[in-house]
């Protein structure tokens, strides 16, 4: 098989492998930074199509939140305490990854630059909540096709996401921790009488 062959066989295998990955498959890591009613909290997510988990940088009793859409759940991990809190999902909560926003009527090109390092183009977005149209800014890095950064037009609100690092995210991430007990067990009658004192 001749240089020029071999080269065309492996170009083939390679488009194949791109061909056959479901278009829809999302995985990543990055910085997550939400602005909304004046404050800002910085997270560090790890995303996959029907799962992620948020590790919150703010100071609070919740340093660690596991979103499993697949089973409908929320685990809120309380780390200090190795206990966890079940809740359930939320769809209003999922971070906004995807290169369409839910409820979008339409949008235009009005711009681009650099943001965190890729080139983007900056969108105004017209989007359907209920009754009401809200306008945004997204700027849509063209490089990975991924949304670097979501404004809310009237500024009330903003998502921006930093060092993103495309690429597989591990399933341990998604797991509740072994050792970690529910909330309502470390609250339940029982649990405070095995834990009291022998008389």
């Amino acid at each position: 098989m001749t240089h020029e062959m071999r080269r065309v066989v492996a170009l083939g295998l390679i488009a194949g492998l791109f061909t056959t990955a479901p278009v829809w498959a999302l995985e990543f890591s990055a910085d997550l930074i939400t602005r909304a009613n004046g404050k800002t909290r910085v997270s560090n997510l790890y995303y996959r199509d029907d799962r992620w988990r948020l590790e919150h940088q703010d100071i609070g009793p919740v340093n660690v939140t596991i979103v499993r859409k697949d089973k409908q759940v929320t685990w809120l991990l309380i780390s200090r305490l190795k206990h966890f809190k079940e809740v359930p999902y939320d769809a209003s909560q999922a971070p906004k990854v995807q290169e369409t926003l839910d409820g979008e009527i339409s949008r235009s090109a009005i711009g681009g630059e650099t943001l965190d390092g890729h080139p983007t183009t900056l969108y105004e977005v017209h989007v359907q909540e209920g009754e009401a149209t809200v306008d945004y800014y997204q700027w849509l890095a063209t490089d990975i096709h991924f949304p670097l950064k979501l404004v809310r037009k009237d500024g009330s609100w903003s998502v921006e996401y930093r060092r993103v690092r495309i690429g597989h995210v591990s399933d341990f991430l998604f797991q509740l921790p072994v050792n970690f007990q529910p909330l309502e067990e470390f609250d339940s009658p029982d649990r405070k009488e095995r834990s009291q004192p022998p008389t």
